[in-house]
């Protein structure tokens, strides 16, 4: 039974093969659908959104023992596929298709390695599942960023507890969170719509949920509709509406995935773009995106004036040290990179729980309460961590770089939705 599976499945993703001539790629991004899908059939968390068609969802059921040399084997054909379907393409758009998916593959022959329990460095990791590696600083680095707080912040205590003091006079009060956070979407969905035509049809729930390792999420359904949810197992400060608002939401996750769904594969037929496999580089595009979104659509200090004029009076909260809060906070975001480190340390084993703990407390300035948490979520997502700064960081340098700069917020608009629309690599990221 196990073998005739196993090449049930096999036939499943290779019976195109024989098709693979001339220009065409679909029957490889088929293959390309089918195989991520039946990863997903064993490892729950590989595939984050799926909205193609039933045709191509796996046609038996799971094996007892996860398939893993088959399923590499199936990477490593398809992956030499593409390369020569590429190899033998003059079309720049049909190379790039190809090339997209075959970055894709590299990240999927990792995952199923790291869900076999057949572990790398966190370098390599991260290269292998998001195509990037994160720089590295010294401790001195973030020393330095900790002396800019503490010359900052008033009061008695060490850097942390003045931070968590200030912090704690904006946390939004729980009967406030759905008013506050609803308030802030509909604020960014206003600002995202005076730039881009968004299907008519696109809509979004939002809940509040616990015990959960994130903050917030997105579950693309597909048909320009999303899930989003909010972790409440801690206190949310009151920038969170609006960073994890627009970061889920408008112009970040919802909007990333609908432009995709619309522009390439409702518009062009790319099978490949239904399938969203979350441990891959189009997490990096996706995570660096949202968050870079979120100062596309608040520049300069207009975080701080919508928290001021609109969401404290709602929340009930006072205004007073917003200004002085929201510029530690961007300060404080400059330890961000800290995080990678706890996350490098424990997967290299270079640093023990109680270690990483500490780390996050005296560089990231967490309390204990959101260490505890940050830990839990290294657990799970190990190197995904990476793509919520270092993504960040290229999605800035692409854009800016292409004149998408602050003092021309248009074109700003216009290169950051070039690249949510369309199949962009870490690599052309990196360039």
């Amino acid at each position: 039974m196990k073998n005739a599976f196993i090449c049930l499945a096999l036939s499943l993703m290779i019976s195109c093969k024989e098709k693979d001539r001339g220009n065409n790629l679909d029957p490889l991004a088929e293959r390309y659908v089918k195989l991520g899908l039946i990863i997903g059939q064993y490892d729950a968390d590989f595939v984050d959104a799926y909205y193609g068609p039933d045709s191509l969802k796996p046609v038996s059921t799971k094996l007892a023992t996860f398939p893993k040399d088959s399923l590499l084997k199936a990477v490593d054909e398809l992956a030499g596929d593409l390369k020569k379907a590429a190899d033998g393409e003059s079309d720049d758009t049909l190379q790039n298709r190809a090339n997209w998916m075959q970055h894709q593959l590299k990240a999927f022959g990792r995952r199923i390695r790291i869900f076999s329990g057949e572990y790398a460095s966190f370098d390599e990791e991260s290269h292998d599942l998001f195509g990037a590696k994160a720089p590295v600083y010294p401790e001195s680095h973030y020393r330095d960023i900790i002396k800019k707080l503490d010359g900052m912040l008033s009061g008695t205590g060490d850097i942390s507890q003045r931070f968590q003091a200030l912090a704690n006079r904006f946390i939004i009060p729980k009967e406030k969170l759905d008013t506050v956070f609803k308030t802030a979407i509909a604020e960014s969905r206003k600002r995202t719509l005076k730039h881009y035509k968004l299907p008519s049809n696109e809509s979004f729930t939002l809940s509040f949920v616990t015990d959960k390792p994130w903050s917030g999420y997105n579950w693309y359904k597909g048909n320009y509709r999303s899930e989003i949810q909010i972790n409440t197992d801690m206190q949310i400060f009151i920038e969170r509406a609006i960073d994890v608002g627009s970061h889920e939401s408008y112009p970040g996750h919802h909007v990333y995935n609908m432009l995709l769904e619309e522009k390439l594969y409702r518009q062009k037929g790319w099978v490949e773009i239904s399938l969203y496999p979350l441990f891959s580089p189009q997490s990096l595009i996706a995570e660096g995106s949202a968050n870079y979104g979120i100062e596309v659509a608040f520049p300069g200090n207009q975080k701080t004036e919508f928290a001021r004029n609109v969401l404290l009076p709602l929340a009930g909260l006072d205004t007073t040290g917003i200004d002085t809060y929201f510029k530690a906070i961007a300060l404080k975001a400059e330890l961000n990179y800290a995080g990678n480190e706890a996350a490098r340390g424990l997967i290299n084993g270079t640093m023990t729980e109680a270690q990483a703990l500490k780390w996050l407390q005296d560089y990231c300035l967490y309390n204990q309460e959101s260490a505890v948490k940050r830990i839990s979520f290294i657990k799970k997502y190990r190197s995904y961590v990476i793509n919520y700064n270092y993504g960040q960081d290229l999605v800035k340098n692409y854009v800016e770089s292409r004149g998408g700069t602050a003092s021309n917020p248009q074109k700003r608009w216009e290169v950051f939705g070039h690249l949510l629309s369309n199949q962009i690599t870490p690599e052309q990221l990196l360039k």
